[in-house]
């Protein structure tokens, strides 16, 4: 196993404008975003910009970035072609999906998104979950994103059934925030990049859907916390007041608040 890690990251942002440049602490977002997933160790990081402010703000930090085609339709079509830029050989074999807008995000995330793809030869993809505590979030006007999974006994890994913005699956029990971190096995993303948009990623707008409905493998895994997203002013100022200046995250979840 080789794998690298991929950060997508583009200036257009309605709620947030030029958010990837947003001051943390001294350091652009998508600054803290490479920090982050540099402290996970899981391989080089990679930041796959739609924007050439972007590469200027993460190479004069000493970082990498690629220059990629603006018009991409999303941050998966974005690494791919970052990955085919940094690595025509085929060097590495598994990618590692980390949006740029989680400067908070923990490292224990990233290799646990890591380890539900290697743990089974299987999978296609991995990614992670958390149990939904905060009755918000089950709306599906939230903006949380919501997986059902085949759990195996001891609840840490599962394999993915279905995504969907509502709460599903109906009944007793925990309903699980999907977290949108991915690890591929580089075989995988290639095909997924060359199939169209499927009938339920059109519907649902998820396109890990997609996956899904060509028959590829997810596999979850089950994490404790959930890394705060920044979209918004106010989000923006929940991560300013979560990390420290020197730019270390902490244990605690999307809302603020520290961990059990």
């Amino acid at each position: 196993m080789n794998p690298i890690v991929m950060i997508p990251a583009r200036m257009a942002s309605s709620r947030l404008p030029d958010k990837p440049l947003a001051d943390i602490h001294g350091l652009p977002m998508i600054v803290q975003v490479l920090r982050r997933a540099e402290e996970a160790d899981a391989g080089p990081v990679v930041v796959a910009a739609g924007d050439q402010a972007i590469v200027d703000a993460v190479e004069a930090a000493g970082g990498r970035a690629v220059l990629t085609d603006p018009a991409l339709p999303s941050g998966t079509d974005r690494i791919h072609q970052a990955l085919g830029i940094v690595d025509p050989r085929g060097t590495y074999d598994v990618i590692l999906n980390i949006q740029g807008d989680l400067p908070v995000l923990e490292p224990k995330t990233v290799r646990a998104t890591l380890a539900a793809l290697t743990r089974t030869a299987d999978a296609d993809w991995g990614t992670a979950a958390c149990a939904i505590a905060e009755p918000e979030d089950f709306d599906p006007a939230s903006g949380v994103n919501k997986v059902v999974a085949a759990w195996e006994p001891d609840g840490t890994f599962g394999r993915a059934l279905y995504f969907s913005k509502y709460p599903v699956p109906w009944g007793e029990g925990e309903v699980f925030h999907h977290i949108g971190l991915y690890s591929y096995r580089r075989a995988a993303l290639d095909r997924f990049v060359a199939l169209p948009p499927s009938p339920l990623e059109i519907r649902e707008r998820l396109e890990q859907l997609r996956a899904l409905e060509a028959g590829m493998r997810i596999e979850v895994a089950r994490v404790e916390t959930i890394p705060l997203g920044v979209d918004t002013p106010r989000q923006l100022e929940q991560a300013r007041t979560l990390l420290t200046p020197a730019g270390a995250a902490g244990d605690t979840n999307a809302h603020g608040e520290k961990s059990p």
